[in-house]
């Protein structure tokens, strides 16, 4: 008979749960410290967590909330075709299918059972943005028309580690299909030792506690969400509120492509839907519905709790989330998905819109608000040789804090990738310029973060770039008086010719073409009047400006030339 979480020892209870959160951190240092790849291994493109044995996320790495906000619903057709009783040892799932329960192809999910007693308890998952998963183009298929040219196609399989891995037939047919084997290999070995590593921390527990304890306080967790996220709804005035964004274009057209949320609060429950959202389009900005669902819980997360509740499945339960079918948001088979997060960072944009309304003061202006994938690659005499990064911006302002500055989106949350690191792996090509961008960031009583750019110069002929982004029409909105963010561009310099680039594009380069990036700024909050008074009064009360030069900064500030201060 299990055990009751409400009969748990309060000390036990804190000790253990605790213990699997930092289980759950410990597996995401892993992961990250053992990649090979520099978008895993610097740029930190991965996630980790624990399951229970019904595949419920208990507890998770603090990498990308995009990867994991849904990961039990990845999990889910897994266990569905091999339940926990047909498991042994050994035995572990892949799945990267976006219509099988998945996001985007190159976001590979390993999930391996925790087996206690001969019982399973658990499941230690792992995800990983590969560098190269096959398609049509080395990183990045600017051009894939639908899912199966964008790369290998892994449905929800079941494979035995001693089977099928170290040389065994999966391994081998992974090989076989990626450009950049030693880096996608190792970066799967990375995934494997992160879960192995979780895995050995529940056991130790159970050890300590026993299993039956262990799954009574990861029910616990979950419960302890769900309260806190219920509770966080029922301070929202009960309504129902709308916003709505776009994408600039689908890359074909000029067209740009609205995403409308609507929210509706009902005491301790809310609902998301994206009904009046554009159609799916024939490029790769489709997200697959998992997606959908991550990118809405954790906007609601992010906007309306505070950060030591845990991010697990119980924080969802108040959550429901629709997408008409055949939208932009939940696209028919076989649409293609690798820039889901483009449209996915438009409903959170949408759905912080509408939360404006009922919590002004949670919520944060538009940010670039952007995942720029950027992929530089080229066919030397040892092979391909492939760099990815993931670009983010300017961050929006918010009530009582200017925007961050050159950061990754709130969906996702990769990092810098140091310049030394580039040298040292890629021959083909330089940076020669990275910086912020001057006053990209929207004026307001609280500015927008800044975007940056970023200059690379090819040092051979034969070099690709690639790069899907956004926001290079449509600025980054602010909020309550907010002036807009700039706008994002790529553009490539040959000799005195500047070829310029569109959001989703791809050519190839020639020796000492110099490719610049840059990434626009955040929306800001308030009137900006209201940043330049307060500047003005602090500076005239420490004497640090006279009355004649406050004059000139509220003129300046009074025909829009600028805003007075930092």
């Amino acid at each position: 008979m299990a055990l009751d979480p409400k009969s748990l020892d309060p000390v036990d209870y804190a000790i253990i749960s605790q213990s699997l959160i930092a289980a759950a951190r410990e597996m995401g240092a892993k992961l990250i410290r053992s990649a090979y790849s520099t978008v895993l291994r610097e740029a930190r493109d991965g996630s980790a967590a624990l399951l229970d044995a019904k595949g419920n996320t208990i507890a998770q790495a603090e990498l990308i909330p995009m990867q994991l906000g849904t990961i039990g619903h990845v999990f889910q057709p897994c266990t569905k075709l091999y339940p926990n009783e047909t498991l042994v040892p050994g035995d572990f799932f892949v799945i990267n299918d976006p219509y099988s329960g998945g996001q985007h192809l190159q976001d590979v999910f390993l999930f391996h059972p925790i087996f206690y007693d001969g019982k399973v308890i658990g499941f230690s998952a792992s995800v990983a943005h590969h560098l190269d998963v096959s398609g049509g183009d080395p990183g990045l298929n600017i051009a894939a028309p639908d899912v199966y040219a964008e790369g290998l196609i892994i449905p929800p399989l079941k494979f035995n580690m001693e089977r099928d891995w170290h040389g065994g037939p999966f391994e081998r047919l992974l090989r076989a299909n990626v450009r950049v084997p030693h880096q996608t290999m190792g970066d799967f070995d990375a995934q494997i030792a992160a879960n192995a590593i979780g895995a050995q921390r529940v056991v130790e527990l159970a050890d300590r506690y026993g299993a039956e304890k262990i799954a009574a306080v990861m029910a616990a967790l979950l419960d302890y969400s769900e309260a806190r996220m219920r509770a966080a709804l029922r301070e929202i005035p009960d309504g129902v509120y709308t916003g709505e964004d776009a994408v600039d274009d689908d890359g074909l057209s000029d067209e740009a492509l609205p995403v409308r949320a609507t929210v509706t609060i009902t005491g301790d429950q809310a609902t998301i839907d994206f009904t009046g959202t554009a159609p799916q389009v024939r490029r790769n900005l489709n997200a697959p519905f998992a997606a959908t669902v991550s990118a809405a819980l954790s906007c609601l997360k992010a906007a309306l709790t505070s950060p030591d509740i845990p991010f697990n499945a119980g924080a969802f339960r108040p959550i429901e989330v629709t997408a008409p079918k055949g939208s932009m948001l939940n696209p028919n088979h076989p649409a293609p998905v690798r820039a889901r997060m483009e449209v996915c960072s438009r409903a959170w944009n949408a759905i912080m819109k509408a939360l404006s309304q009922a919590v002004p003061d949670k919520v944060i202006a538009c940010g670039f608000d952007t995942t720029t994938s950027f992929v530089l690659s080229h066919l030397g005499e040892s092979g391909w040789s492939v760099y990815l990064e993931i670009y983010g911006g300017g961050f929006g302002a918010a009530n009582d804090t200017d925007g961050c500055d050159g950061v990754d989106n709130p969906l996702s949350n990769c990092s810098n990738t140091p310049v030394e690191a580039l040298d040292q792996d890629f021959p083909f090509f330089r940076v020669v310029e990275y910086a912020l961008r001057t006053d990209s960031g929207g004026r307001g009583r609280q500015r927008g973060g800044l975007g940056f750019t970023r200059s690379f110069e090819a040092l051979r002929d034969g070099v690709r770039v690639a790069l899907y982004s956004d926001r290079f029409k449509l600025s980054a909105d602010g909020l309550f008086g907010g002036g807009e963010g700039a706008t994002g561009f790529c553009e490539v310099r040959r000799g005195d010719t500047v070829i310029k680039l569109k959001s989703k594009d791809a050519m190839d380069l020639q020796r000492g073409d110099i490719v610049t990036l840059g990434t626009g700024g955040g929306g800001g909050y308030g009137d900006p009047a209201e940043r330049t008074e307060a500047l003005i009064a602090e500076n005239l009360e420490d004497g640090i400006i006279s009355p004649e030069v406050a004059r000139t900064w509220r003129d300046a500030g009074a025909a829009g030339q600028g805003q007075a201060g930092p």
